[in-house]
């Protein structure tokens, strides 16, 4: 069975170690190895836009991908408890256009034993911002 380390139950240390590596990995802008830390049926929610499966993770982060150029992106830990994570976070991207953004959100995160997520839940404001003003 596929394992992806550290498992629940968390600890603040562990829970600091997973929020790393997924900072890390959705950094890698590689929706492959992205989709990979999640249950083949893991369900999503990211705004308004309901994902359910690696399959369809790979499709929403290769065209998320392809809009959000110069992709940069923070998360903080906020919460958890044995099998649950929450946190905040920050990114920031360009669009073809030139016009830059930063979004702002919060997203609660659900584990299987196996340390696979398998449910994300994202709430998410945009913000135009100037190229000066980025940050992150």
């Amino acid at each position: 069975m596929e394992k992806r380390f550290p498992l629940p139950p968390f600890t603040l240390e562990t829970a600091l170690q997973k929020i790393q590596l997924a900072e890390d990995a959705w950094n890698s802008q590689n929706p492959e190895k992205v989709s990979m830390a999640y249950t083949v049926d893991s369900e999503w929610r990211n705004r308004n836009v309901f994902v359910n499966g690696r399959e369809e993770i790979v499709q929403f982060l290769t065209k998320k991908w392809e809009k959000e150029l110069d992709y940069k992106l923070k998360k903080e830990y906020w919460a958890h408890t044995d099998n649950r994570i929450a946190v905040r976070f920050e990114y920031e991207y360009r669009n073809h256009e030139g016009k830059w953004f930063r979004a702002y959100g919060n997203e609660n995160w659900e584990f299987d034993e196996n340390g696979l997520m398998a449910k994300r839940y994202a709430s998410i404001n945009d913000l135009e911002i100037d190229e000066a003003d980025r940050h992150v």
